[in-house]
């Protein structure tokens, strides 16, 4: 006797997707560690090519510092008249150098800046490798003896880790220039004032420091998914296209999930 078919919303049903999803995540979770594994093992290869890391650095972040600088000057800027306006009404308008430093240096200069990273850089890093991926070229490299992790992977990944945090220390320092511009200049803050109070409460240990480490672990992070998606891209049209929206998608959250994490590990320590 025949069994009626099980409907798509019925327990059974959605148990069994998500066991599915589950083994899904978990063997591209796999895949995706041990990738991650043969990248660094074929790095040493890819830095004995000094110039093509170079030229992705330059890539990766000397192109993206439009974006950067004028992001992080109208963020500095919006931060000033905001900060401004909650701090006079408590008679602490001298302070907004410290608010605008801190609020920059060690959130908002790491955590944009690496959104901005992701969406420009890590978008076009995915579709580089996928289309070198959908026309064959990574096939091509193989059969030619010559590693395509190394050549073409390796120095795109190290291209975005080491411009990561040079990209991040730009943003926070025209975003603290345009803060000095609305509140000194525009507003008349007393420019002694806000230089001084800025640099006596900036601790370069928890402050400084704490952005620095952001950054690095989002650029790695980034770099990662970007090459990544690129490297297991379907190699089609619309394959290459998926690729680049789950990069930006999921560089974004891992962003925010790993901005938590460590924020909650240094003031730990702090």
């Amino acid at each position: 006797m025949n069994q009626p078919p099980r409907q798509p919303w019925s327990l059974p049903a959605i148990i069994g997707g998500l066991g599915r999803a589950v083994n899904n995540a978990l063997q591209r979770l796999g895949f995706a560690s041990r990738f991650f594994v043969m990248l660094l093992f074929c790095s040493g290869q890819s830095f004995r090519r000094l110039h093509l890391t170079l030229r992705e650095i330059y890539f990766s972040g000397f192109q993206s510092l439009l974006i950067i600088m004028v992001s992080g000057l109208f963020i500095g800027m919006v931060l000033g008249m905001q900060g401004y306006e909650t701090l006079q009404r408590y008679g602490s308008a001298e302070a907004l150098g410290v608010l605008v430093a801190l609020s920059l240096v060690r959130e908002l200069g790491p955590v944009v800046a690496a959104l901005l990273f992701a969406s420009r850089a890590g978008s076009s890093i995915t579709a580089e490798i996928g289309l070198m991926k959908a026309t064959e070229q990574l096939t091509a490299m193989d059969m030619m003896a010559v590693n395509p992790i190394a050549r073409v992977v390796a120095p795109r990944f190290w291209g975005g880790v080491l411009s990561m945090p040079l990209l991040a220390a730009i943003f926070s320092s025209t975003g603290v220039f345009g803060g000095y511009l609305i509140g000194v200049v525009f507003i008349g803050v007393d420019e002694g004032a806000f230089w001084s109070q800025m640099q006596a409460s900036v601790d370069f240990r928890f402050d400084v420091w704490s952005g620095i480490v952001k950054s690095f672990v989002f650029g790695i992070a980034v770099s990662l998914i970007a090459v990544f998606e690129g490297y297991d891209a379907v190699p089609t049209a619309e394959g290459v296209s998926g690729s680049i929206k789950s990069t930006v998608v999921k560089s974004a959250l891992a962003i925010l999930a790993l901005d938590f994490v460590l924020t909650s590990f240094m003031f730990r320590e702090a």
